[in-house]
């Protein structure tokens, strides 16, 4: 084993200062575990400050010193050489603020100027500096923005792209991205949206393909994984962008359309008799066990079960209040926990199943593996729903997640989280080997620090803060693109970005705007709301006469009964009382066309 290490190269350490001495340049640096690495200063390394997008360089290396106080937590990024047992000799260092308890990320507006970043990157990626034309969309962005040849537009790429512009205009109030999000939405209705109306059902076509004045319908997927079928996390994802936007403008048409794709799944992908929602259905009789599905055919996964509440669910009952989808989301979520645990076998829940929902593990490229993201995602969600209807399977599962997944899918030594791992050990193996390589994908970071901080945020937990804040720290320390705009799909382990293949592009299947914007949006909720006991303001563009009674939601998350008040309100800029303080709700005017509606919401002390 010797000769295998007897070489140099280079890696990130992340870690808590334990000690440093100015003279010999030795630096002590204890990793999230307990683990402690010797590091060698001497080589003068660089030292910088974390920086959000469109933020200049931040020069700390003439700080070093009187920075590395004990405690601290800093990233090393230096070479390993083998002599003498090993040598880590640091040339670079990133520090997370100024002071030792200081990170720039928990800034109130920090990810409210992220979101904005974002917002620019992706309208001028798709639109230039013109006017905002969709038939100009196109799925495929390159790494700075230019597009590429191929002229598909994916119906979830538009709706995530949605979802994000009216994610920054509700923490911003710029017209610019309220424009983008409705421009999108109708574009989505004429061009995606299809009527059934012998059915009484909505379902979105996969997308189509542009060229010149024409288009081509793609009624089917094109995703490899999906080939030929139609689904759910399709059509899930198809009601992201528009539900975002009609919290923001009362709609009533998107309103419809929703309702209408949800009795799409109850009446051709939900089981009745076993439970759950099946994963695909087949496009000519719309049934869940045709053989042409092949290993597809009645199948349920996390995404046909789970993935309803956070794409549009959860949205869906802020902007209404409507029983009918609090009872659809505890449904969902009792699922999820009598199903997805497998404790007695793995620390990953089971994310496949058959229709008696046996586990299914052979299935295509997931077979027995664990997507530790998902693991992430049904906590942060579990923790969302139970502040709608508190559970104590809700929070005993969120908990156990939070709890175990640290030692099971991150990376302890250099921080992140892994992306795809085998949910059971073989052999001698001491750790969840990776399926195909040690990469950490941007969206899987982003359920870490979601979930992370709302167990913090509405537990108490310590330790989940330090979570919280770790995976924030990667996450902007790494994922940011400070030369060309956005955020990285992939980087190595180290946080090296990963720039090969599709995972080069800014947009693609896989990525639009609606991870990253998603993140901005509930991680200034969370941290300035939840943990940091501060004031925001949210932005409406509603017609009044368009909602129930006039009444506007203006609640930003499922957050604990009593955490959040409205302080203050302007109506197009002007001061307005009739509000609910403790509903969270602002009764509008009774005047003709939409008004512009600011919201102040302030934390309760607990």
């Amino acid at each position: 084993m010797a000769d295998a290490v007897s070489f140099s190269f280079s890696d990130t350490i992340a870690g808590y200062v334990g000690r440093f001495d100015s003279t010999t340049r030795a630096l002590l640096l204890r990793t999230a575990d307990g683990r402690e690495f010797d590091v060698s200063l001497a080589g003068d390394p660089s030292a910088e400050l974390v920086r959000n997008l469109d933020e200049p360089y931040v020069d700390a290396s003439g700080h070093i010193d009187e920075m590395l106080s004990a405690g601290r937590f800093l990233y090393a990024y230096g070479v390993h050489y083998p002599e003498n047992g090993g040598r880590f000799e640091a040339k670079r260092l990133v520090f997370l603020g100024r002071g030792a308890e200081d990170y720039r990320f928990e800034e109130p507006s920090w990810w409210v100027k992220q979101i904005e970043s974002l917002a620019s990157f992706y309208r001028r990626a798709q639109f230039g500096d013109g006017p905002v034309d969709f038939a100009q969309y196109r799925t495929e962005v390159r790494l700075g923005g230019d597009k590429t040849a191929s002229h598909v537009q994916e119906t979830d790429t538009i709706s995530r792209l949605v979802y994000g512009m009216a994610s920054a205009y509700l923490l911003t109030g710029k017209d610019e991205y309220l424009e983008v999000a409705e421009r999108g939405t109708e574009y989505l209705r004429k061009h995606m949206r299809v009527v059934d109306g012998e059915e009484d059902v909505v379902f979105w076509y996969h997308g189509i393909s542009v060229d010149g004045d024409s288009e081509r319908k793609l009624f089917t997927s094109e995703f490899s994984d999906d080939y030929d079928a139609i689904p759910m996390y399709e059509q899930i994802y198809a009601l992201a962008g528009p539900v975002q936007t009609y919290r923001v403008t009362g709609d009533v048409r998107i309103k419809n359309d929703a309702d209408a794709t949800i009795r799409l799944f109850d009446k051709f992908f939900h089981d009745g008799e076993l439970g759950g929602y099946y994963s695909h259905i087949d496009p000519i009789l719309f049934s869940a066990d045709h053989e042409s599905l092949g290993e597809n055919r009645e199948r349920k996964n996390w995404n046909s079960v789970g993935d309803h509440a956070p794409a549009y669910l959860i949205n869906l009952y802020l902007a209404t209040g409507e029983q009918k989808y609090a009872d659809f989301l505890e449904y969902t979520f009792d699922t999820i926990a009598e199903r997805f645990p497998d404790y007695k076998n793995s620390p990953f829940v089971q994310e496949r199943f058959h229709r008696d929902w046996s586990h299914d593990t052979t299935h295509s490229w997931q077979q027995n593996r664990a997507v530790v993201g998902h693991n992430l995602k049904i906590a942060w969600n579990l923790m969302r729903m139970n502040s709608l209807k508190a559970k104590p399977a809700y929070e005993e599962l969120a908990r156990r997640i939070g709890e175990i997944m640290p030692e099971a899918g991150s990376d302890l030594q250099r921080g992140g989280w892994y992306d795809v791992v085998e949910r059971l050990k073989s052999g001698d193996a001491q750790t969840y080997r990776f399926a195909w390589h040690d990469r950490k994908a941007w969206w899987q970071q982003e359920q870490a620090i979601l979930a992370y901080l709302i167990l913090h945020g509405t537990l108490g937990d310590e330790d989940f803060l330090r979570e919280g804040r770790q995976a924030e720290a990667f996450y902007n320390t790494f994922f940011l693109d400070h030369d060309e705009g956005a955020v990285y799909f992939n980087v190595l382990a180290s946080g090296t970005p990963y720039l090969l293949g599709t995972e080069r592009l800014k947009g693609s299947h896989s990525m639009s705007m609606y991870h990253s914007a998603e993140l901005c949006y509930l991680s200034a909720v969370y941290n300035n709301l939840l943990i940091n006991g501060r004031e925001m303001d949210f932005h409406f563009q509603p017609d009044p006469a368009g909602l129930p009674d006039r009444v506007l939601r203006v609640s930003p998350d499922l957050l604990p009964a009593g955490s959040v008040q409205v302080a203050s309100v302007e109506i197009d800029e002007k001061p307005w009382t009739d509000f609910d303080a403790d509903g969270l709700t602002v009764r509008l005017p009774d005047v003709q066309g939409r008004v512009k509606v600011k919201v102040r919401l302030r934390p309760v002390n607990r």
